[in-house]
């Protein structure tokens, strides 16, 4: 497809984004040239843009919560026809062969490639997609709510399987992905206690109206001991303080593919069986059994909408936790 497109490109780390013109991109044979229409700005975009994760493709095209329709398939593609809607996560790519491929864990593949890190992404108005990593989305949600879907409410579908089904819950930070989380842990009969930064008034509001029994500061323990805690704050000192707070056997799942260094506990933190244990990424069976739960929930996305070329804002906003919800670029947003 010849042409041209806008996108919004990270040409080294800790800089700011540029709009530039592009030449539409080719589907390779097992590819799927998409028209993007919405794309969520996710954390893992800030630890691309900012530095913490230190080997992204330069120049690159972040975003990797990305809701499109199918514009042309590579040679090898079947079952995509042209105008269908699919959504695209962080996991591009596996090889399909290795011993993680082979044993239904392709999230730990050895040559794995991202969406949105070692692919471009979707801040841009097309890009393209290995067919395999496609997935079509329920029907009622609109492409903004749809967006946040592909990764915050996928690492929290992962991140709570991870967890066992305790029903005492604690979510530390009070984001993208536990706005999703908490009401899938709620549909489960579960009882979720929140935790956001301290004098977080509004995150910590957030919480109770989507059901939280109790919600507090990071620092303040809950009223009950929990079954399990989930870390969507990327704070390494938040470890230590969710073991205190999980009862014996307890399990403490850090959800975040990046986090500060985890400071040193006494072995009594962690003594009675406690665990420890991190996420990482998806796979496709995820994104099926997830993208077949939400709309039986069903879930809600609140989303904070902004147009491509305000990305770097999106960034900014998620930056000082100033987005309530999601942000969303939303391609069809006039300039």
């Amino acid at each position: 497809m010849a042409g041209t497109m806008r996108a919004m490109v990270l040409h080294a780390s800790g800089q700011r984004l540029r709009q530039e013109e592009r030449p539409i991109p080719e589907p390779g044979p097992e590819q799927v040239l998409l028209k993007v229409h919405a794309c969520a700005v996710c954390r893992t975009d800030l630890h691309v843009v900012d530095g913490e994760l230190t080997r992204p493709k330069l120049p690159l095209v972040p975003g990797h919560e990305i809701v499109a329709t199918v514009v042309a398939t590579g040679a090898r593609v079947e079952g995509f026809a042209p105008g269908r809607r699919v959504g695209v996560p962080w996991l591009g790519w596996s090889c399909g062969q290795c011993r993680f491929c082979r044993s239904g864990r392709e999230n730990l593949c050895d040559t794995a490639r991202f969406t949105g890190y070692d692919i471009d992404g979707g801040f841009a108005e097309y890009t393209v997609a290995d067919a395999r990593f496609c997935f079509p989305l329920p029907p009622s949600y609109r492409d903004v709510e749809a967006a946040p879907l592909m990764c915050a409410g996928l690492i929290g579908y992962r991140s709570l399987r991870m967890a066992g089904e305790g029903p005492r819950l604690g979510l530390y930070g009070f984001g993208a992905a536990a706005h999703i989380l908490i009401q899938v842990a709620r549909h489960q009969g579960r009882r979720v206690h929140a935790f956001t930064r301290e004098g977080d008034a509004r995150g910590q509001a957030f919480a109770r109206e989507l059901g939280a029994v109790w919600a507090g500061s990071s620092d303040t323990p809950p009223p009950e001991p929990l079954d399990a805690a989930i870390l969507f704050a990327p704070v390494g000192a938040l470890v230590p303080a969710a073991l205190k707070a999980v009862d014996k056997g307890g399990v403490v799942v850090c959800g975040g593919i990046h986090m500060s260094d985890i400071p040193s506990f006494p072995y009594s933190v962690l003594w009675e069986e406690r665990v420890v244990r991190s996420v990482a990424n998806l796979t496709r069976q995820d994104a099926m059994d997830f993208l077949a739960l939400a709309p039986r929930v069903p879930v809600r996305t609140e989303v904070q909408v902004f147009p491509l070329s305000a990305a770097n804002e999106a960034l900014q906003a998620l930056r000082e936790g100033r987005v309530r919800g999601a942000a969303v670029l939303d391609m069809t947003v006039a300039e």
